[in-house]
């Protein structure tokens, strides 16, 4: 029998967090009525009254981003210091960005001039837009579609992971706060079986998918059935290149950052690391040095620097690349009993002696472990990185800007980083390559991404 109600077990305590009926078929039913009905009328607001809506809906949540942020952290384990600035930073950073260009992204766009005609491509919302939205970064995954396709004149249905239920909850008190009119934003908390079946409602227009490369697989078969366009922003196994000219300390400093921030639970986190010979020495120690600082414990604790992964499955994945590893000849380098077997709480782990023979250099871990190799040269580094069936997000670090240019157009990802990483910057296209997705978010492409062009053409005379 199908149940009737999803659980969110925190990871904190284990205890049951947020429980939730599933949406019925009528409640469903009327939630794609409701989207279907309230589009036309919000495509004729102007995009200046939408954005500054947007804008107010990402204030309301900035002001109650600790309350916000304190239920992130029951939901997900991430620690307490950490989990508000995901709504104060990149929440409200991307949410800005993108209002701010929004009229002049979306206006129509002029052609050349031809006599006693009028000629122009106005950029058409797509209708009812579905999105799909992880657990691992709620506000940061789901505000890029969101609020990109409420600007660009479209209707929303958000269904949250059920991991992270009250994202979608706070989203509507936000939206209403703003003033943003009855059925323009709407969520459905439903298992994967009916999504399926919304994914293939003629009434949705696009479906914005962000996950696990299975998912995005589910997601294509759901759509299979009719001309529909999807949207997939899914995993990662993201590399870093360490060049003997990089700023040492802070190469490692922002490595660390990247492997272990959110317990490493990031399509972008940096996964492995390949350092020229020259560095390696030293950049392994430091690295190991800097690791050892974490502090694994009870998220809710501001001193806490790591909390747990989401569910203790996801924990024993990442133990068993860990033991795969080492069962092939790596080499972990900090102390394995700081872990906490049969339990979410898994601790940060560095392993060396790696090869592209074991899961953890080739799969996605997901987990605060990263596997750091030693290279001679820029093209070793090159053919280490595209040894992957992923293309998210690359980085290199060094101190000389055209290498860098010259090294990354010859590297396959959706971002190539130089000196950051882990970071999605607004103005750019978020997009990925091989199995890490298809499309863009953000950016002027990303925007115009939830719009159709419609061409107008006038002969003004007969």
């Amino acid at each position: 029998m199908k149940p009737l109600l999803q659980r969110t077990i925190s990871p904190v305590d284990g205890s049951v967090y947020v429980e939730r009926e599933f949406a019925s078929d009528q409640a469903i039913e009327a939630a794609l009525a409701k989207a279907v009905s309230a589009q036309p009328a919000w495509k004729q607001v102007p995009v200046a009254e939408r954005a500054a809506i947007c804008r107010r809906m990402a204030d309301w949540c900035v002001a109650n981003a600790d309350q916000l942020g304190e239920e992130l952290t029951w939901q997900i384990g991430r620690p307490i210091a950490q989990s508000p600035g995901e709504i104060r930073g990149g929440f409200h950073e991307r949410v800005k960005y993108m209002s701010g260009i929004a009229e002049e992204t979306l206006a129509d766009l002029a052609v050349e001039k031809k006599a006693g005609f009028q000629r122009f491509i106005r950029r058409e919302p797509l209708g009812v837009v579905l999105v799909l939205a992880p657990w691992n970064y709620p506000w940061l995954t789901s505000v890029n579609a969101v609020v990109a396709a409420l600007l660009a004149g479209n209707t929303i249905v958000l269904k949250m992971a059920q991991q992270t239920p009250l994202v979608a909850e706070r989203y509507r008190q936000a939206f209403a706060a703003a003033g943003l009119p009855d059925g323009v934003f709407q969520f459905l908390h439903i298992d994967h079986e009916s999504a399926a079946r919304v994914i293939a409602d003629p009434r949705i227009g696009f479906v914005a998918f962000t996950g696990s490369v299975g998912g995005g697989h589910a997601v294509q078969r759901a759509a299979a059935g009719r001309f529909v366009a999807t949207g997939l922003e899914l995993g990662g196994k993201d590399p870093a290149y360490v060049r003997a000219d990089a700023p040492l300390q802070a190469t490692i400093e922002n490595l660390v950052d990247g492997a272990y921030f959110n317990s490493g639970q990031s399509c972008c986190a940096v996964e492995r690391i390949y350092v020229h010979r020259a560095v390696f020495k030293p950049f392994v120690e430091g690295f190991v040095e800097l690791a050892r600082q974490y502090r694994l414990g009870n998220p809710l604790e501001r001193q806490t620097t790591l909390g747990p992964l989401v569910r203790t499955d996801a924990a024993n994945s990442v133990r068993a690349q860990i033991r795969d590893a080492l069962n092939k000849g790596a080499k972990a380098l900090l102390d394995p009993k700081a872990d906490r077997e049969g339990t979410p709480y898994l601790a940060p782990q560095v392993l060396v002696d790696v090869d592209h023979g074991m899961a953890l250099m080739t799969e996605e871990t997901f987990g605060p472990v990263v596997g750091i190799m030693a290279v001679a040269t820029d093209e070793e580094a090159v053919g280490l990185m595209n040894d992957s069936r992923y293309g998210l997000t690359a980085s290199i670090w060094t101190a000389d800007a055209q290498a860098a240019i010259r090294i990354g157009d010859r590297v396959e990802t959706g971002t190539w980083f130089m000196n950051r990483c882990d970071y999605l910057d607004p103005a750019l296209a978020w997009t990925g390559v091989k199995d890490s997705g298809r499309g863009c978010t953000l950016s002027r492409l990303g925007l115009e991404s939830f719009t159709r062009p419609k061409s107008f053409h006038l002969r003004l005379t007969l």
